[in-house]
């Protein structure tokens, strides 16, 4: 696919956009969208997620999946991450985006440069997140559906601090990690989590 092409949804109509949110984190699940924008309905302001606040990326998830010809998030858990490594889980959530869109793509545009398997084709974009619009998408929904755990973690395992760092391996959470010891959702393959002591909630 051209450059041209890319940034012209009349043309890239059916061309799914992907991106991943969570492969940092010592905790939790790591997720992936997949959007295909509709050409008649373009969403101003998309732009990588991590450049938008969290009230600018709920706003715009709404839109996007009001708006979108089709989109999906998928995640892979704590388990298949520790048993997979990292990289492959991504990649794997990523394929499980794609495979439950409605409308099938003809052509997959991935953020990074790692592809899941896909039987169909599947071009890498480094920041493709700040460079085309369906990327930006995937992002903010993976990104929302990410944050919306991490809130979720908070409620299930109060001390840690989940709302704030998200997860990931903040001094607040190294430092509650070592104090209160790693809990389910933690990811066991990850040294720091490894080298810490059990959450005594675990019988």
């Amino acid at each position: 696919m051209s450059q041209f092409e890319l940034f012209n949804p009349k043309l890239a109509a059916t061309v799914a956009g992907v991106d991943e949110a969570g492969r940092g984190p010592l905790a939790g699940s790591v997720y992936a969208a997949a959007v295909i924008l509709h050409p008649q309905k373009p969403i101003r302001g998309l732009k990588d997620s991590k450049k938008l606040s969290a009230k600018r990326r709920e706003v715009l998830a709404q839109e996007i999946k009001r708006s979108a010809l089709a989109w999906s998030v998928a995640r892979a858990g704590v388990e298949e991450i520790d048993r997979l490594n990292i990289l492959q889980a991504t990649l794997l959530a990523m394929q499980r985006a794609v495979e439950q869109l409605a409308v099938p793509p003809t052509e997959v545009l991935v953020d990074g440069n790692q592809r899941p398997r896909l039987a169909i084709p599947v071009q890498t974009i480094i920041k493709g997140d700040a460079l085309v619009p369906a990327i930006s998408a995937a992002s903010i929904l993976a990104k929302c559906a990410r944050d919306a755990e991490a809130h979720q973690l908070a409620q299930q395992y109060p001390g840690f601090g989940f709302e704030r760092h998200k997860g990931y391996g903040t001094a607040e959470h190294m430092r509650q990690l070592q104090l209160l010891g790693a809990t389910p959702a933690h990811r066991r393959s990850f040294k720091p989590v490894a080298l810490a002591p059990l959450w005594e909630g675990i019988s």
